[in-house]
């Protein structure tokens, strides 16, 4: 089985099927090619050189968060829903059939061709600025592995900012409705946004994570070019000749042969991740700026959240009021009906005959009494600040 085509034959698949499970990848090399791919693990890792760790990262099936790994001869990317594998010069992408998988491989397609230039001139000193520049544009090529990265890091940026732009659009005006009246649906529905914004703050939250650790580390950056591992291993290899997986590749002998002529490079140079540093920075402010947004909506949130309080808090203080009243006029309204009873008791005493007015102005003092203590408990309510004025 070769680099350039792949063919599964029909009894051959039907029994891989049998021992193993069989998922589906898109292939595309770095003329913006693609092919559809129905193999099991075993196949991928012996044609990208993986190990079986580094694919079960890329399982659907395990919760694995966002990664980029650099390896001897492959990029291992997991970002959300691109799984992708990216050696020097084609990519592997699972799920090519998904709806969010689509328009990345669209975007590989189209972007993955290197950028071909023509120039016309007249003149001898045009021909040879055009071909001078030509050569300068062909050792500056972008490398192919960073290529697809910048696809990949580009649509899982774009992926989570718009998710947020989405969540944000939903938010403001459920936020405003239920500071404006507080209601069991408005309450509800804060509850189930409030919730998405967690899932998706947790999730830039890891991609985020992920490319602040990878430009920490000079040495994992390093790893991630490919282009230059190759080239290193062609000059220490140029004696006793390349290896097989070399010769399989025409694109990769043909870049190799494009930077024989640079192949005594220093130390220094070989170890200077200062272009792939740039690329990461640009993708990390970016997805810095969504998880940014997520948390100025997450403090309007919590404001609001504190503005809904303080109105359950007046409420509970009226409440409160009110109940000081009740409590105070019953309170009074005893006192009165006591001393009414006592006095209205039809039991014959000797002392009440040519006495009855005397009865009548002390149920008119104990009323008047009880509707000044009523008056003074409201009062030094006031004045502890138990109720409003």
């Amino acid at each position: 089985m070769g680099r350039d085509g792949f063919v599964v034959p029909g009894d051959i698949q039907l029994a891989s099927k049998k021992k193993t499970a069989v998922s589906s990848w898109v292939l595309m090399n770095d003329n913006g090619e693609s092919t559809i791919l129905d193999v099991d693990k075993y196949v991928i890792m012996r044609r990208v050189h993986i190990h079986a760790r580094d694919l079960r990262i890329l399982d659907p099936l395990l919760s694995y968060p966002s990664t980029i790994l650099g390896r001897e001869r492959a990029i291992v990317l997991n970002l959300e829903h691109i799984k992708a594998i990216i050696t020097a010069d084609e990519v592997l992408l699972r799920d090519p059939m998904d709806d969010n998988v689509i328009p990345i491989v669209e975007e590989l397609q189209r972007r993955l061709p290197a950028v071909s230039t023509s120039f016309q001139g007249q003149g001898e000193e045009e021909d040879l600025g055009a071909q001078n520049d030509a050569e300068a544009a062909e050792e500056n090529e972008f490398p192919f592995e960073f290529r697809a990265l910048e696809v990949a890091l580009e649509a899982i940026c774009s992926f989570l900012d718009a998710r947020t732009r989405e969540l944000e659009t939903a938010a403001y005006p459920a936020l405003d409705e239920l500071t404006s009246k507080i209601s069991s649906r408005n309450l509800d529905r804060v509850r189930k946004l409030k919730s998405a914004m967690t899932r998706l703050t947790n999730r830039v939250q890891k991609v985020r994570d992920e490319l602040e650790q990878l430009l920490d580390d000079d040495d994992d950056m390093a790893d991630l070019y490919l282009s230059r591992k190759l080239t290193r291993a062609s000059s220490s290899s140029s004696g006793s000749g390349a290896p097989l997986w070399f010769l399989a590749s025409p694109t990769i002998g043909s870049r190799i042969s494009r930077t024989s002529r640079a192949s005594a490079v220093t130390t220094h140079e070989e170890n200077d991740v200062e272009e792939l540093e740039m690329l990461l920075e640009a993708y990390f402010m970016q997805i810095d700026g969504t998880l940014n947004k997520l948390s100025t909506l997450r403090e309007y949130i919590d404001d609001t959240e504190d503005y809904i309080n303080i109105q359950l808090d007046n409420h509970r203080n009226q409440l409160i009021q009110l109940e000081l009243f009740l409590s105070s006029g019953t309170v009074c309204l005893s006192i009165y009906s006591l001393v009414a009873a006592i006095f209205g008791m039809n039991i014959p005493y000797t002392w009440r005959n040519d006495h009855g007015y005397m009865f009548k102005w002390v149920v008119i003092l104990s009323g008047m009494a009880c509707a000044s203590i009523f008056l003074s408990i409201i009062s030094y309510a006031r004045g502890k600040g138990l109720v409003g004025s």
